[in-house]
C-alpha cells in the first residue's frame, strides 16, 4: 500500500501546486500527516508566534487522482485515522472565540494513553480523531489551508472521522487532493482557536462518482452533513439549508414546503468551527429518514470520463 509521507506538503490549495504522489480510484493508500503547527511546539516552553501563520496547517499533497476531470465528485472514504501518542493545544488572549477570557499566551501537550485524552490528572477524555483541512484545488485562485470553502479546506467538520465519506467537487484535471490538522478531540465550535492538535496517518480509498450529493459534504453511518463556509453564521446557514432543501427536492423529489418540514422536523443545524477566516456550519439528516423516503445509498454510482 502506498504511503505519503508527511515531507510533502503545501500550505494553500491550488491548481498551480505539482502533485507529490498519484493514487487510482479504489486503491488504498495511507497519508502520513503533521500537526497544525508544523511539529515546532514540543514543548510548554515553545510559543505559536505571530511569523508561524504563514506555514499553519500544512496539508499532505497534493495527490493526484487519477481520471479525475472537473464536473466529477470526488469521493474520499476515511478508513482509519491513527494518532501519535501526544497533542498540543497552544491558547492566546485575543485569539478565538474565548480569546477575552484568556490569560496571555499558553502552550499545553497532551499525553494519550490508551484511547484516552489526559486532560488533567483525574480527568481523561474518550479520543474521537477527526481530520480539520481537506480539500480539493480550487478552479482558480489560491486559497491557505487555513481557510475553508466549497472546495473543502479547512471545514473542521467533526464529523470528518473514520468510517465516513468526504464528498469533494472536482475543480482540476487530477482534483489535486489534500488533507490534514488532525485533532485527536475537538468540540463543535473550535471555540479556543485549536483543538486537540497531533500528527498521525490516515488511510484512504477514493472514488469518482457522479453525485445527487451538494458538495462538500460527509457521509456518516447514521447521516449525511451539508457543509458550508462564509464570513458569519447567518450566511453560512442560508448555504447549508439551501444545499440540504434541494438535495431533498431533487433526490427525493420532495415538493418544496415538505422539504422545509422534514428539515424542520428531523435534521439538525450545526457549527463546525468559528475561528477560522471563514465561520463552518453543517445541517445534518438521518438516514433513517432518508431510507424511508426512497433514497438509496450510496447515491453516487462510477463516474466514466
Amino acid at each position: 500500500m502506498q504511503k505519503i509521507g508527511n515531507d510533502k506538503v503545501c500550505y494553500a490549495m491550488s491548481a498551480r501546486n505539482k502533485p507529490v504522489a498519484e493514487v487510482k480510484p479504489g486503491e488504498c493508500f495511507t497519508v502520513a500527516t503533521e500537526d497544525c503547527y508544523g511539529g515546532r511546539l514540543r514543548t510548554k516552553h515553545d510559543i505559536f508566534t505571530k511569523e508561524m501563520w504563514d506555514t499553519v496547517n500544512p496539508a499532505t499533497g497534493p495527490i493526484l487522482v487519477q481520471g479525475a476531470q472537473p464536473g466529477a465528485i470526488l469521493r474520499i472514504d476515511v478508513k482509519t485515522i491513527k494518532v501519535r501518542n501526544h497533542a498540543v493545544m497552544c491558547v492566546e488572549r485575543k485569539s478565538g472565540a474565548l480569546g477575552d477570557f484568556i490569560e496571555g499566551v499558553e502552550t499545553t501537550i497532551i499525553p494519550i494513553r490508551q484511547g484516552r485524552l489526559n486532560v488533567r490528572s483525574g480527568l481523561a477524555i474518550p479520543l474521537r480523531p477527526m481530520i480539520g483541512v481537506i480539500g480539493t484545488a480550487p478552479r482558480k485562485g489560491v486559497i491557505p489551508n487555513g481557510t475553508p470553502g466549497e472546495h473543502g479546506g479547512n471545514m473542521d467538520c467533526r464529523e470528518i472521522t473514520a468510517g465516513s465519506s468526504v464528498y469533494l467537487p472536482v475543480n482540476v484535471p487530477g482534483a489535486l487532493l489534500c488533507l490534514g490538522d488532525l485533532h485527536a478531540l475537538m468540540g463543535d465550535g473550535e471555540v479556543c482557536i485549536c483543538g486537540a492538535e497531533v500528527a498521525g496517518e490516515i488511510t484512504l480509498r477514493t472514488a469518482l462518482v457522479h453525485s445527487f450529493l451538494p458538495t462538500p459534504c460527509v457521509r456518516t453511518r447514521d447521516g449525511i452533513s451539508f457543509i458550508g463556509s462564509a464570513g458569519s453564521l447567518d450566511t453560512c446557514e442560508r448555504i447549508v439549508l439551501g444545499k440540504a432543501h434541494r438535495f431533498l427536492t431533487g433526490t427525493a423529489h420532495l415538493k418544496p414546503n415538505e422539504a422545509a418540514r422534514l428539515m424542520s422536523l428531523a435534521g439538525t443545524l450545526g457549527v463546525c468551527q468559528v475561528v477560522d477566516p471563514l465561520k463552518t456550519m453543517r445541517f445534518s439528516l438521518p438516514l433513517c429518514l432518508l431510507s424511508k423516503l426512497g433514497v438509496r445509498f450510496p447515491v453516487d454510482r462510477p463516474h466514466r470520463s
